[in-house]
């Protein structure tokens, strides 16, 4: 089991401790360091500051946002950025949910996601093999554009640069059973959100198809600290807001997840708590069992047992969110 830094996005500004915090999980011997992007910073762009100070270490996106670029535009940052970092980057894509699609992008939420997605990561693939034109008849996807609008002038272009890997890896950040299952057919990797060392079970049926080598590199929070609960505090935070904020009250893809897993009620109290602008109390309503059994916090000892637990299932990387290098130093020791 590798281990990786994910740094996430941007909240008011740049955080100042990332490039510190990735070289040193370089030194570490960590193998990847993964960046984000919601609706502020965007997710190439720290990846290649990163990649100007750092030699070695893996870059990945997770995730790139599908909405917010053409999978040909997607597929441009991929290549330049994989030739500017020496063959580093690891693409992470996902599609988001209604709120951000259209909110934020201006975009239609596509009433087929599976095939949304598809469909892109096709594109991506065309692109990077860079063996003909690019052409799909896609029903969301469609090169070249004949739709509304269109001058009828468009003709099929493949890059003017050379990939430097077509083989680059594509993963992808699914929640649903089905989208979990296209996922181990499409691509060459998974991004997790919420992975429970736990219920394993949950996920087996989709991941039977995956490939050899198939990377499944769920996010986690970890702090070595001498209290659980006080640690535990920032992952409640970051489930409050997302299994409260992120989403619709009639379509939450984060609280059908924490509802699959065994949380039902809890995701209910939940949401409700923190769509009524009561949002101390939906962080409190997030049980600690379940941010517990998601994260790795607590004295070193605890989480040397606890990891034992990730390193029995399918996990082949650990995308490690962590607060300080002292924490990062003993998961190097321990993994």
């Amino acid at each position: 089991m590798r281990l990786g830094l994910a740094l996430g996005y941007w909240g008011r500004g740049p955080d100042p401790r990332h490039l510190g915090l990735a070289r040193e999980a370089e030194r570490l011997g960590y193998h990847s360091v993964w960046t984000a992007e919601s609706w502020g910073s965007d997710a190439f762009t720290p990846l290649t500051w990163i990649a100007a100070h750092t030699s070695r270490i893996r870059l990945g996106t997770a995730v790139a946002q599908m909405a917010a670029r053409s999978p040909a535009a997607t597929a441009m940052h991929a290549l330049t950025l994989d030739h500017l970092s020496g063959g580093r980057l690891l693409l992470g894509l996902g599609l988001s949910g209604p709120q951000v699609v259209e909110g934020w992008y201006g975009r239609p939420f596509p009433d087929s996601p599976l095939t949304a997605t598809r469909e892109y990561v096709d594109v991506v693939r065309q692109v990077l093999h860079r063996r003909a034109p690019v052409t799909l008849d896609g029903r969301h996807h469609a090169l070249p554009y004949r739709g509304p609008g269109a001058s009828g002038l468009g003709r099929p272009l493949r890059p003017i640069t050379h990939p430097l890997r077509p083989d680059l890896p594509v993963l992808l950040g699914a929640e649903g059973p089905r989208n979990v299952a296209q996922t181990a057919r499409i691509a060459d990797g998974w991004l997790p959100l919420y992975w429970s060392p736990l219920r394993t079970d949950l996920h087996a049926a989709a991941l039977a198809a995956a490939p050899e080598g198939f990377l499944v590199a769920p996010l986690v929070r970890a702090q070595v600290c001498a209290d659980v609960a006080e640690g535990l505090l920032p992952v409640k935070a970051m489930l409050g807001f997302y299994i409260g904020g992120m989403g619709h009250a009639r379509r939450n893809f984060h609280a059908d997840l924490m509802a699959r897993m065994g949380y039902e009620e809890a995701a209910r109290r939940v949401r409700e708590l923190f769509l009524a602008g009561r949002r101390e109390e939906a962080v409190a309503a997030v049980p600690d069992a379940f941010a517990d059994e998601i994260s790795l916090v607590g004295p070193r000892g605890r989480i040397a047992e606890r990891l034992e637990l990730w390193r029995a299932g399918p996990v082949t990387d650990l995308l490690v969110t962590a607060p300080d290098a002292e924490t990062l130093r003993v998961l190097a020791e321990l993994v």
